[in-house]
């Protein structure tokens, strides 16, 4: 890399190399330059330099060479000079553009200038093969070679200029500039890869603009200029889109527009707005949605008929007729007849979607889904008086085909209605936004509705008709093509009617036993005379077993119904989880292979990086050594030159001193040049000096003299030029007398004149006073009713909204009331049972206690022929610890129940119930105190309300 102290010295060199045939040296040299961080400040050079780097870039159709010098001046020159950067960005793309341009012009003058100066002599062999092996012609050939590397070079420099402008709020206008010129080239050339990818790129840097809101220099489109320039990009992007056929881009464009409409919230002009529909409507009519395309006519019919003032009204005529026979065109019959549930969900959401494009809002609701349709179109039509502006053969057309009931000869009358509607349209006006309007376009769609109207008004007069007579009847089409719109308006449920090629006849079924209706009402009639007999001889009703289990029978089968649909959610929930797992390990597993990658590229990175510093590092240690080598052998060579010259011996020997050592001899020797330098120059000061004062002394008088004499001369002058002066003005005052009476004969028709005008300024004054202060009235008038109106919608609101918040009280206050009835009749009911709970637990307390004292009389009994205390111990206390645990279990808890054969046991023994075994039902291994224990605290259990009685511990030892 080459070191320049100025930038004007690479731009030297740069020429240099040019001349000499080293372009790339010198394109190496200047990106060198403009990449340094040594010339971060922006100067007039810098800007030369970026020509020249610009100019070798083109030539040499580095693109990316282009981009990164592009870059680094931006950083230069974003917060200095702007311009700079836009001029050199211009010029970049000039000469890009003018390459292109020159490379196919001289593609098309090598294929007109191909000529054979021998008519007779054959093709060369050479010719021959590379014709068949290539299979290209001349022109192809010619184009691959020359024109392509161009043209993509061409387009390489429109993605660096957008992508170098993009965000940038200073630039704005060159960006916008730049798409456009970006999409005047896929217009002109027919590139259509290349326009889908600039329709993208420009989506991409919007998103990117509106989800990284914190950035430098960003465009604000709230602004009003820079959401202008974002709005004529994408219109132009969906002009270019149609025009290119790309209609799936022209919609994505359409949606860009709705997008950025909705993201700034506000409404472009209306001139914008024109073309937004007109584009729409031909994308519409491409996808043949044609109630979409209705409806985008309509609006572009309201927008047209507000704000165009200028509009011819021919021009209206054929736009109202336009948009008539594109609700025209809309199929009769609604295909979601029958359709699925997922289907009509779809359908929902792309209404919504379509609605929101074109400009209506839909709401959610499911009621809400008919809105957008055919006749709701046709009534919005009447309603804004559209059928007022058609032509007549239209309008006849459309009360023909909507309104009129003429089964025999409906296709016959509206065929020269037709024919007459295909010949209207063509070019409108300029102050129209509509280009051209053509009626020929609906005239397929009016024939299929008037066959499919005829159809449907022949199947309810006749039954059957011959194949003949109904193709009679309908002159447009073929009876295949006939039968077709009949399978189709079949398959939708529009008309009833069957086919019999046998019999060749056409069968209409509408009064059939198949038909709906009829089915229908003979299935309801049938149900009628069921209950009218019922109710006259009821049948009798016997109690079966079946009619007891058909009401339960509902239940269980929902039950069930509800618990498999359990379990199927639950098995696809964990069929979900197991795959979630799965490919949360497998993403785990890719990370960490990716992370390992990383790292072992990143080692491998820092390690390259390690060995290009040490070599970089050794290299400068050498050209610094270099350097100071070079630079001593020069100051040698310097001071034995200025010691010969001062005719002294030279003492130096080179090969022996230092640079060190040589500089300071040099820095010795000048200073002492300089100080006898200094002596001569104050020696030659002193001399000066004296000089001076003596020229001054000599020139004062001879200077005062002079003085004297030009004012004496000055004086003289003054004198006559005032003398002069004064007999001019003489002159000029007699020459404005004779003037003064030469016009004042016309004084009196001046006034005349003078009357004349000012009565006329006045009386239209007075006239514009009047119509200003009559349309002032009209105004206040307009106003005033308009005050008036809302003054009454505002009454109408309030007594509504205070209507409505009486009911809402009325309902609150009902449903309080009805709140608190309840909670008292259930404390009411709580309290009776709680009374009754209370009555049985005495009841039971008293059974108890009866129980208790019969059981203390029968121990009592046992216990008296036992031997003395001491030895009757361990037997005695058994007892009583049972007697006290029935006792301790009777009293916290009086409800317990008692097993019936428990007690009739303890009757019959009238002994306790044994003591209970431990847990490996082994009874004698422990001590006696320890079983009397776990009996005591068996009993403790069952006294705090376990869920097993003492009885139950005793019979079942565990």
């Amino acid at each position: 890399m080459t070191s320049f102290l100025k930038p004007e010295n690479a731009l030297k060199r740069a020429e240099e190399l040019i001349n000499v045939g080293q372009k790339q040296d010198a394109l190496q040299t200047l990106h060198d330059l403009i990449t340094s961080k040594r010339y971060r400040a922006w100067q007039k050079t810098l800007e030369r330099i970026m020509f020249k780097y610009v100019e070798l870039c083109v030539d040499m159709r580095k693109g990316r060479f282009a981009k990164d010098g592009l870059i680094q001046y931006r950083i230069i020159c974003q917060q200095v000079n702007v311009s700079s950067l836009e001029e050199v960005i211009k010029h970049f793309m000039h000469l890009s553009t003018e390459k292109a341009e020159q490379a196919r012009s001289q593609a098309q003058a090598l294929e007109e200038a191909l000529d054979v100066d021998d008519l007779e002599a054959d093709k060369r062999p050479e010719d021959l093969m590379l014709s068949y092996v290539s299979g290209e012609k001349g022109k192809d050939r010619s184009d691959r070679e020359l024109v392509t590397p161009w043209f993509k070079f061409l387009w390489e420099t429109y993605r660096t200029v957008l992508e170098i402008l993009r965000n940038n709020s200073k630039l704005e206008a060159l960006y916008a500039m730049t798409a456009h010129r970006a999409f005047q080239f896929c217009k002109q050339y027919k590139r259509t890869t290349e326009f889908r990818r600039l329709c993208e790129i420009i989506r991409n840097h919007l998103a990117n603009l509106n989800k990284y809101r914190d950035q430098r220099d960003r465009p604000d489109l709230s602004a009003p200029e820079s959401l202008q320039l974002y709005l004529d990009t994408r219109v132009e992007q969906l002009k270019i889109a149609t025009e290119l056929e790309l209609w799936q881009e022209a919609f994505r464009s359409v949606e860009d527009i709705h997008g950025l409409m909705c993201l700034v919230k506000k409404t472009p002009k209306p001139s914008l707005m024109v073309v937004y529909y007109v584009k729409l409507t031909e994308i519409f009519w491409i996808s043949s949605s044609h109630l979409y395309h209705a409806y985008a006519w309509f609006r572009l019919f309201l927008l047209q008929k507000s704000f165009n003032k200028n509009l011819s009204q021919k021009d209206l005529q054929l736009i109202a007729s336009s948009v008539v026979l594109a609700a025209l065109s809309v199929p009769p019959h609604d295909r979601t007849h029958g359709a699925s549930h997922l289907e009509l969900e779809h359908e929902k959401e792309r209404n919504l979607r379509m609605a929101n494009l074109i400009g209506f809002n839909l709401e959610s609701k499911p009621e809400s889904r008919e809105m957008l349709s055919r006749s709701s179109l046709l009534a919005e039509l009447a309603s804004k008086g559209v059928m007022s502006c058609v032509t007549q053969e239209v309008k006849d057309v459309y009360h023909l085909l909507e309104h009129e009931f003429h089964p025999s000869d409906l296709a016959l009358k509206a065929l020269p209605l037709i024919t007459k509607i295909s010949k209207l349209g063509g070019k409108l006006s300029t102050a129209s936004s509509v280009p051209e309007v053509q009626l020929s376009q609906y005239v397929p769609s009016l024939e299929r509705l008037a066959t499919m109207r005829l159809l449907q008004q022949v199947s309810n007069v006749y039954q059957t008709m011959k194949i003949e007579t109904l193709s009679g009847m309908i002159p447009f089409f073929d009876f295949s093509i006939v039968e077709k719109i009949a399978v189709d308006a079949v398959k939708q449920k529009f008309v009833s009617m069957k086919v019999d090629h046998m019999k060749n006849v056409v069968i209409f079924s509408k009064t059939s036993l198949e038909s709906d209706g009829l089915r229908d009402h003979l299935a309801n009639f049938a149900e009628q005379l069921n209950k009218a007999r019922q109710m006259i001889c009821p049948p009798d009703r016997k109690p079966s077993k079946l009619g007891a289990l058909l009401p339960t029978l509902t239940e269980v089968v929902a039950k069930e119904h509800k618990r498999l649909l359990a379990r199927k959610s639950i098995i696809e929930k964990r069929k979900e989880e197991q795959e979630r797992q799965l490919l949360e390990m497998e993403r785990e597993e890719e990370s960490k292979r990716l992370r390992l990658q990383k790292i072992t590229e990143e080692a491998e990175q820092r390690r390259l990086a390690t060995e290009y510093e040490q070599r970089k590092n050794q290299r400068i240690l050498r050209e610094i050594e270099e350097r100071e080598i070079e630079e001593a052998q020069a100051l040698l060579q310097e001071a034995e030159k200025r010691i010969k010259k001062k005719g002294k011996k030279p003492i130096i020997e080179g090969d022996k001193m230092t640079k060190q050592t040589l500089m300071e001899l040099t820095l010795t020797e000048q200073l002492r040049e300089r100080q006898e330098m200094e002596k001569k120059l104050q020696k030659l000061a002193k001399t000066m000096d004296y000089l001076e004062r003596a020229k001054r002394e000599e020139a004062a008088p001879l200077i005062e003299a002079a003085y004297q004499q030009r004012l004496v001369e000055e004086r003289l002058l003054h004198e006559r030029e005032q003398q002069q002066e004064v007999e001019l003005s003489k002159q000029r005052h007699e020459g404005d007398l004779k003037e003064k009476e030469r016009l004042a004969r016309m004084i009196g028709n001046k006034e005349i004149y003078q009357v004349r005008v000012v009565s006329h300024r006045q009386a239209e004054f007075n006239r514009l006073r009047r119509e200003r202060e009559e349309r002032i009235s009209r105004i206040l008038q307009s106003r005033k009713q308009e005050r008036e109106k809302m003054r009454k919608l505002k009454y109408y609101l309030k007594l509504e909204e205070e209507r409505q918040q009486k009911m809402r009280e009325e309902e609150e206050a009902r449903k309080r009331e009805e709140a608190e009835r309840r909670k008292k009749e259930e404390a009411e009911r709580l309290a009776k049972l709680a009374e009754i709970a209370e009555k049985q637990r005495q009841r039971e307390r008293e059974l108890e206690e009866k129980e208790r004292q019969r059981k203390e009389a029968l121990l009592g009994r046992a216990v008296e022929p036992a031997p003395p205390a001491r030895q009757s111990e361990p037997v005695t206390a058994p007892a009583a610890a049972a007697a006290a645990a029935a006792a301790a279990a009777a009293a916290p808890n009086p409800g317990k129940y008692v097993p019936k054969f428990m007690r009739d046991r303890a009757e019959r023994t009238g002994t306790a119930p044994p003591p209970e075994t431990d847990r490996w039902g082994n009874s004698s291994s422990r001590p006696d105190g320890d079983r009397w224990r776990g009996d005591d605290r068996r009993s403790s259990y069952v006294s705090g309300g376990g869920s097993r009685s003492s009885s139950s511990w005793s019979r079942n030892p565990r």
